[in-house]
Formats: C-alpha cells, sequence, structure tokens
C-alpha cells in the first residue's frame, strides 16, 4: 500500500549548531519499502528555513516572499534526505504538480519539501496522500499527539486517542499562519483530510521508530478521523 510521511524540519534539522542525524529516519523508510509498501516522504524546513525566513521579513519581504524562501529550504532538506536513500529515490525534487505526477509514476520513493505560498508542508503531505491515495498519513511532531492545549506550556494538557477532523479546526482556528509558523497543523491540510477520507496518525518524531509504530497500526499518537 501507498503511506505518506511528513517528517518534521523542527526534529531533522533543528539548529545550525547540531549536525542532523538522518540516518535513522532513511533506514526506517527503507525498512518500509522493504516491506513491499511505497513510502512518500514531504520534509519541513526546519530551522534553517525559519533563519532566513526571519532575515528576510526583517529586510522588508512580503509573506509570499517568505513562504518562497522557506519552500526553497525544505526543498534543500529534502534534497539532502534523498541522497541517503541512494537508488531508491527518485532522482530529482519535485517543485510542483506535473513534477511530483512525474516522479510519483517512477515507482521510487518520492521525496519533496514545499510546493506554492500559502501552504504548510503539512498541506503538501495531506496533497500527496491524497494525489497518491496513500492508505494513511503520519505527520511527526515534537510532541506525543494534539493535545486539549499546548503541552509545552500547560501541564494539565492531555492526549487525545483520536480526534475527529472538524474538532481539531476548532481547536486550531486561532493558529497564526504566516510563512515558516505554521505549527502543528493548519486548516488547509484538514480540509484535504477531509474532502478524501485520509486516515492520519500524528506521533512524536524524535524517535523514528515511532513511524514504524504507527504504520504498524500500533496504539501511539493521535489518530484524526476524516
Amino acid at each position: 500500500m501507498n503511506i505518506t510521511i511528513k517528517l518534521s524540519g523542527h526534529i531533522l534539522f533543528p539548529s545550525f549548531d547540531v549536525m542532523p542525524n538522518l540516518k535513522p529516519y532513511a533506514e526506517v523508510i527503507k525498512k518500509i519499502k522493504s516491506m513491499g509498501h511505497m513510502p512518500y516522504i514531504v520534509i519541513g524546513g526546519g530551522e534553517p528555513a525559519r533563519y532566513y525566513i526571519r532575515i528576510a521579513r526583517e529586510n522588508g519581504a512580503d509573506e509570499s516572499t517568505c513562504d518562497h524562501i522557506g519552500i526553497s529550504i525544505a526543498n534543500i532538506n529534502a534534497r539532502i534526505f534523498a541522497n541517503l536513500l541512494g537508488d531508491e529515490a527518485y532522482c530529482f525534487i519535485p517543485s510542483n504538480f506535473q513534477e511530483l505526477d512525474m516522479a510519483i509514476s517512477s515507482g521510487k520513493i518520492v521525496v519533496m519539501g514545499g510546493l506554492q505560498p500559502g501552504q504548510s508542508t503539512n498541506a503538501v503531505s495531506s496533497i500527496v496522500a491524497e494525489r497518491t491515495k496513500s492508505k494513511v498519513l503520519i505527520i511527526t511532531s515534537d510532541v506525543d499527539g494534539v493535545y486539549t492545549s499546548d503541552p509545552k506550556k500547560d501541564p494539565h494538557a492531555k492526549k487525545y486517542d483520536s480526534i475527529n477532523v472538524d474538532e481539531l479546526l476548532k481547536i486550531l482556528e486561532d493558529q497564526g499562519t504566516k510563512a515558516g509558523e505554521y505549527e502543528l497543523f493548519d486548516s488547509v491540510a484538514l480540509k484535504i483530510i477531509k474532502r478524501s477520507k485520509i486516515l492520519t496518525k500524528i506521533v512524536n518524531g524524535r524517535d523514528p521508530n515511532n513511524i514504524l509504530k504507527a504504520f504498524l497500526d500500533e496504539k501511539i499518537g493521535t489518530t484524526i478521523l476524516p
């Protein structure tokens, strides 16, 4: 079956001072492929994207320009990750829908970053899941799933084992949408998940094995019901 995986830039590329440890994530992707399934990968921009977006914004760039900068950095991150997959990965990083369709038809693992301004990489992963008819979409985060409030700020926050799209939209309705500031999810991604009924799981991506656990349908993270 097809599976789409969003790898958080916050986790993979957290700082310019820390060398990313990408190999364990690549090994998990290869393992899923070796089991006879086809993974499609979307990589976030992480701190490098936010750094250059801040510079651009402070020098007068509008939000569309900032989005383009974030997309460029996410695509660079995707190129680095695809290199770890070797010949199993498609040789080019798609930057539009035509290139995405060509990559999908190759029969290889497709790795990509952003597509167009105004979309988070979570929205991109939802589009990829829709386009590839993925059985499940796995979103990695730096928290264990969806909570009633921000667990980093509220010690009383409670995690949802499952939640439907409409409930999650209400929780996130006040979330900002500036370039580089998309948090756990965004409304565009959720609307795509809802319209195509994509089963989605949010897991803590700090342990790459959590991706495999979610894929094998173990009880982990939060399941978003379309």
